[in-house]
């Protein structure tokens, strides 16, 4: 699952702000996973997505080794089969998505450059590390709500819970998330790039004060 923006719409720079945007809702779950299992050090991420807002407030006159930063996100990085909680996978999308960010930075942006002649397969993986984040958070919240529904009724043991891909749409986390990043796109398809709208994008994805998750950003 995923939501299907036409992002080659957006410049480079605009797919970045947009980018970044999107990890402001995502690193609280790290910071949470981080915490409870004793693993990684949130700090690092922070310090990572504080520069590329950097780079966009100070038109681009920030100068980034890319690899440097994407060595250091992999120290960080989670195995999710060394960890036997939910936790880890948020924040594997986290990581995923940060890395995902290096590499769209990478990118060198061609003037004049068609839409069609875009690449923007690094910014499809944000939105989409974002999105499934949120998609299996809520399948499990529908499945333990479902199993306490159960719970003193007769049934077949081989009965298995299922969640249909409709009830997963209509959880208010996942249309706040689907809600959350057309609402960026469309700003974003029209701003322009400079610190003004970096601010404004920021405060968009942080108005709620809470993760893509829900969790509150502390």
């Amino acid at each position: 699952m995923a939501i299907h923006l036409p992002f080659a719409k957006l410049s480079h720079w605009h797919q970045i702000a947009f980018s970044a945007a999107l990890l402001e809702r995502m690193l609280p779950n790290y910071q949470m996973f981080s915490e409870a299992a004793d693993f990684g050090n949130a700090k690092v991420l922070r310090n990572q997505l504080d520069i590329l807002w950097q780079w966009l407030d100070n038109s681009q006159t920030v100068k980034i080794n890319s690899d440097a930063q994407l060595l250091k996100l992999e120290a960080e990085t989670p195995d999710p089969e060394a960890f036997d909680f939910f936790g880890v996978f948020p924040a594997l999308d986290a990581c995923m998505a940060l890395s995902a960010m290096w590499q769209l930075m990478q990118v060198k942006p061609v003037k004049k450059q068609k839409a069609a002649e875009i690449d923007i397969d690094d910014i499809q993986s944000i939105s989409r590390l974002s999105y499934n984040s949120v998609s299996y958070y809520v399948e499990l919240l529908l499945l333990e709500e479902a199993g306490e529904a159960n719970d003193g009724t007769q049934h077949d043991a081989s009965e298995e819970l299922v969640i249909t891909l409709e009830q997963i749409n209509e959880h208010p986390l996942m249309q706040w998330e689907k809600d959350t990043q057309n609402e960026l796109f469309d700003f974003l398809k029209f701003a322009t790039a400079d610190k003004r709208t970096c601010k404004l994008a920021r405060k968009m994805s942080l108005s709620e004060g809470l993760s893509n998750l829900g969790i509150e950003i502390v």
